[in-house]
């Protein structure tokens, strides 16, 4: 053996309690599981002594967008800081492949109105050394990297690439080459296919994502791939035509698992997530509710006003350059366009909106917006745009945007026909930061809340996405699983407060959150963290394929 872990407690991403083990790794791979002391170390073994922290499976991220930062961080930060060993990228219909050169800037456009990335970033930190999916996992797999990564054939670009930015229906021979492309993608390695029908999916140009023109028996084409192919996921951001009876019956025909986005908690809908559940639950197939730990709570500011982009008036903002709008800010017939849209769609947002950072306004910081406008006999949509128009910086709004039925939350957790994720790492960077989600789950749901037992929470981050998503042979401490391994302490496992660093290419910010308690990690059986630090340069991570 090379490495043997001593001393742990092992929880091993069944579900099955705890218990006192030594691991063996040789290799890549986990050679041994056995009782404390039963292993011998040869000479060359390197023993590490856990002194009773809990070792698990390295976590698996399921919904991620880090398909452009990987080309230009391998370490993948913040995810790699939180026990996260797999992240699978190309959720809800994004990525950057297949992409021909003349759709690059759509590309990096439509990642900037829907995900909240950088263009700077995305401008200066793409490597276009790809047009096509094969071709882009190949460059992931030739690239340094600290995690695992699998990817998505996104339905964005897929469309973009046969159609050309279209917005139509894609005729008979446009939908035979698009499935022709998914079957190269799947063959290659892509994990699934991802779509979005989402209204708020607003892409370049204030233009709903391609995506959302496609008609669902485009969607049932493709998925049929899947079936066809014996492998892949379907992914779905919801939207018309596309739910509870749909999901199941593609699951069913195509004998596939489908994954959906989003299952939230709102305090105005008591109960409502747990109703979808059990409706879904009482449909057959293999159907699996995404569900977040935290409250969808983001940063935004008017220069990049994403979070409204499904109100008409606001896809006009969203279709300028970032230096016309506040222009439009200004125009009192736009004014008066967006006033009762606006008021109307956020009515039950207004208490859950406040100002975050400011330059100017001071006295506004933290209160609701309606109270705040009430007290100045105004709107909170005209305050919003006035306090962001007379700012001497940048003004950044905050909003509790969904998920924020805290009890609710900790039923769904305890619901084990729902599955954990909706991270978004990668995107939205600076407006919020939910690559954290591992290490909270850890340290607030399990040990403050009690709302889930340790194994419960260990196999929500393992076992369950690694079946879900069949992923194969990780997600477990078994004997012949890959060597991917976190070590970290159940009493000070957590997260630690929100930071704004400037660290992307061309000094874009983000906000990024660090973890505590996470001592030791192990990428494919290489060391990537010890004693709470990471280890520069590690690469331990692997191109995780179909």
């Amino acid at each position: 053996m090379d490495l043997l872990l001593r001393g742990a407690r092992v929880i091993d991403g069944t579900g099955e309690p705890a218990r006192a083990a030594d691991v063996a790794v040789t290799g890549d791979r986990i050679t041994a599981v056995a009782g404390p002391g039963e292993l011998t170390p040869g000479p060359g073994t390197r023993v590490v002594d856990l002194d009773g922290l809990v070792l698990a499976p390295g976590f698996i991220d399921v919904h991620t967008h880090y398909d452009a930062q990987i080309l230009w961080d391998g370490d993948l930060t913040p995810s790699s800081w939180h026990g996260v060993t797999t992240a699978i990228m190309g959720n809800c219909g994004f990525g950057v492949a297949p992409t021909l050169p003349p759709h690059r800037e759509i590309i990096v456009r439509t990642l900037e109105n829907v995900e909240g990335m950088s263009m700077e970033a995305l401008n200066a930190g793409i490597d276009w050394c790809f047009e096509t999916f094969p071709q882009y996992l190949t460059a992931l797999e030739s690239r340094r990297k600290r995690l695992n990564v699998g990817a998505f054939l996104g339905h964005t670009p897929l469309r973009l690439f046969v159609l050309g930015g279209e917005e139509r229906a894609a005729t008979p021979d446009e939908l035979e080459r698009m499935r022709a492309l998914v079957r190269e993608a799947l063959a290659a390695g892509a994990i699934g296919l991802s779509t979005s029908r989402q209204p708020a999916h607003q892409g370049a140009f204030g233009r709903p994502v391609p995506s959302r023109f496609a008609e669902v028996d485009e969607v049932d084409t493709l998925a049929a791939v899947l079936g066809e192919s014996g492998k892949g996921v379907l992914q779905v951001s919801i939207g018309p035509g596309m739910f509870l009876n749909e999901f199941s019956d593609l699951s069913v025909r195509h004998g596939i698992p489908v994954t959906w986005t989003a299952l939230v908690t709102r305090t105005d809908k008591p109960g409502a997530a747990l109703r979808t559940v059990a409706r879904g639950g009482a449909l057959p197939g293999e159907v699996y509710p995404q569900i977040a730990c935290r409250p969808i709570v983001m940063q935004f500011t008017l220069e990049d006003p994403t979070t409204l982009g499904e109100i008409d008036e606001w896809k006009e903002v969203l279709g300028l350059p970032r230096a016309e709008r506040f222009a439009l800010y200004r125009n009192a017939e736009w004014r008066d366009r967006a006033r009762a849209a606006t008021l109307a769609k956020w009515a039950h947002r207004w208490p859950k909106v406040d100002v975050d950072e400011t330059g100017a306004h001071g006295d506004a910081v933290g209160i609701p917006l309606d109270h705040l406008a009430a007290q100045r006999n105004t709107t909170p949509f005209d305050l919003m745009l006035d306090l962001a128009l007379s700012d001497t910086v940048t003004t950044r709004f905050r909003v509790v945007l969904e998920n924020d039925a805290e009890d609710e939350i900790g039923d769904l957790l305890a619901d084990k026909r729902t599955l954990l994720g909706l991270s978004d790492a990668g995107a939205h960077a600076s407006q919020l930061c939910d690559a954290c989600y591992s290490t909270h789950l850890l340290g607030y749901w399990v040990r403050e809340r009690k709302a889930i037992g340790l194994e419960d929470a260990v196999w929500r981050l393992t076992g369950q996405p690694a079946k879900a998503f069949r992923i194969a042979e990780r997600g477990l401490i078994a004997e012949g699983y890959y060597a991917d391994l976190v070590a970290f302490d159940p009493d000070t496992v957590g997260t630690t407060p929100i930071e704004r660093v400037h660290d992307q290419p061309g000094a874009a910010d983000r906000l990024i959150v660090r973890s505590t308690g996470v001592e030791h990690m192990w990428v494919n059986g290489v060391p990537t963290r010890e004693s709470g630090a990471d280890l520069a340069d590690a690469a331990g991570g692997r191109l995780v394929r179909s």
